[in-house]
This record gives structure tokens, sequence and C-alpha cells, in this order.
């Protein structure tokens, strides 16, 4: 069983409860009795990592190893029996190029036997956990609404995320984003303002348009489909238009500005840290200007 008796403080010295995978998806799902539920993790090019859990001895893969370390050892050790749960398996799919691309259809379960997403996984479980190196929030919404499943998206997994934004209580952030949701209904613009410590600050302006605002408030419960994308707690809205400049920090730890015009970026530069990383993403910006897309 999972207990809430100790907390920790993160660098910014704000105190949140120790990380409870029960307590995170009892209330982002509210899971019924005999609710089914598997783990999607992903992985660069070669699948067999996944036979036997051979990622768990790879240090690249850090994500993976938190997913089965805090998710699928956490179902299998209490977590399912406590929320009268079933499955806990976990299967991987070759890793996509970047967030929120399409996914491919083939996968693996950790014996190594291929499998198909959509035959032999979406229609066979009630909540889906992806935990992936690049979210796939997007593709996996449309999935949830074609073959009826919950999900959560969990891009990126670190010990600080698990510390701070999925030991939260997912009740009061969907209170407090709904009174931001509502604060900034309508819009026509917000400007963000930026400083990074030795650098010019910066500023990007966003065009709204009066639009609805809504909501990443990160619950998932009844029984329509959807996909909460965690940690929530944000207010969104497509822009219509951008301009300005904004810091990006990498996977790599690489902190980059990036100029925006026309609600696209159109480059990247160094502020620190490696600058094969930033000539990456301008590769990218350069082949693909639709990634730059805002």
């Amino acid at each position: 069983m999972s207990t809430m008796t100790s907390v920790q403080t993160t660098a910014a010295g704000r105190t949140f409860p120790k990380f409870d995978l029960a307590r995170l998806l009892g209330t982002v799902f509210k899971p019924t009795i005999g609710c089914r539920v598997c783990i999607l993790i992903d992985l660069p090019d070669d699948l067999s990592e996944a036979k036997g859990f051979a990622f768990l001895k790879n240090p690249e893969r850090k994500v993976q190893q938190r997913a089965y370390e805090y998710f699928y050892e956490g179902l299998k050790n209490g977590v399912m029996e406590e929320l009268a749960m079933k499955g806990g398996e976990m299967f991987a799919y070759r890793q996509t190029t970047g967030s929120n691309l399409n996914l491919p259809d083939e996968c693996v379960d950790m014996e190594g036997n291929v499998l198909s997403l959509e035959k032999d996984i979406y229609p066979h479980y009630d909540i889906i956990l992806c935990i992936s190196t690049f979210s796939a929030t997007a593709p996996l919404t449309a999935f949830a609404k074609q073959y009826g499943f919950r999900g959560a998206t969990l891009h990126g997994l670190n010990e600080v995320i698990l510390n701070s934004g999925l030991a939260v209580d997912y009740n009061e952030v969907s209170r407090d984003a709904e009174k931001l949701r509502k604060a900034m209904t309508k819009a026509d613009w917000v400007e963000i303002d930026f400083t990074v410590d030795g650098h010019q600050p910066m500023t990007v302006r966003l065009e709204l348009g009066k639009q609805e605002a809504q909501k990443s408030h990160g619950l998932c419960q009844g029984e329509a489909p959807d996909v909460a994308n965690l940690p929530a707690g944000e207010v969104y809205f497509v822009p219509t238009g951008a301009e300005g400049q904004f810091p990006l920090k990498y996977e790599d730890g690489t902190l980059g500005r990036l100029t925006v015009t026309g609600g696209r970026i159109i480059k990247a530069e160094l502020i620190e840290g490696k600058q094969s990383t930033i000539d990456e993403h301008n590769k990218k910006l350069t082949d693909d200007p639709m990634t730059g897309v805002l």
C-alpha cells in the first residue's frame, strides 16, 4: 500500500508531497474496479532492447528506466491491488523524431514479441500511460477517441518532475487552472518576458485573437475517452501569430535563443552549451519549417 508520510523540497524552496503512484492514478483517473492499465515506452531504432527489459542496462535510457522503476514496478508492487486494476504490462514502440508526430503501429512486449498498437493494445486497455522521450499527446488523443480508452502522456520523465509536478493534488491543480482559464479567456494578445542571467532580456508576443482559453488540468475522470498531458496545470491557446524571442533549454542542457516571426521559429542561437545542438535544430527548421510553428 502506498503512503504519504514525507515531503521533498525542490531547488526553488517549495515543498511537495513525495511521489505516490496510487494517489496520482487514483486522482487523475478514478479507475473503476477491474480497469485494465498498461505502459508504453519508446526506444530508438532497435526494439530488441525491450526483450527481457534489456534497456535497463543502457545508461542512455533514463526516461524508460524511470518508467520501469516508478510505474511498472509501482503497479506490480501493490498499486494495481490498491486501485483494483488489472494488467500492468509494458510495451515499446519505435521512437519518433519529435513531439506529437504520428506513432508507428508496430510495438513489442517485454518478451520481444511483435505486436500492433491498433490491434493488440488500444482496444484492450482502459488506461494507457505513455512514458516517452517525445510527447505523444496529440496522436494518442486521436487514438483514444477512436478506441475508447483514457490515458496520460509523461514525456521526458525525470526526478524533478516525479517529485514536483507529479506529486501534487490534481484536484487542486484543476481548480487553479480553471481560475486562470477564466481570467485569460478572450484575450487579444499576451507578452511573456524572459530573463537569463548575464544576457539581454527576451520577450515574445503571442497574438490570441480573442479565443476561448483552453486548460490542461490533469484530470481524466469518467468514461469519456481522453488523454491528460502530465504534469499539467496550464492554460493554452493556438496563437494566430507571434513575434519576438524566447529561451529554450535542450535535452542535453544546451540553452538557446529562439527568434520567432510570423508565428514560426526561424532560427536558434547559442546562449550556452553545445553549438552542434543549435546547428541540428537550425537544420530541422530549414528542412521542415513546420517544426517551428508555435
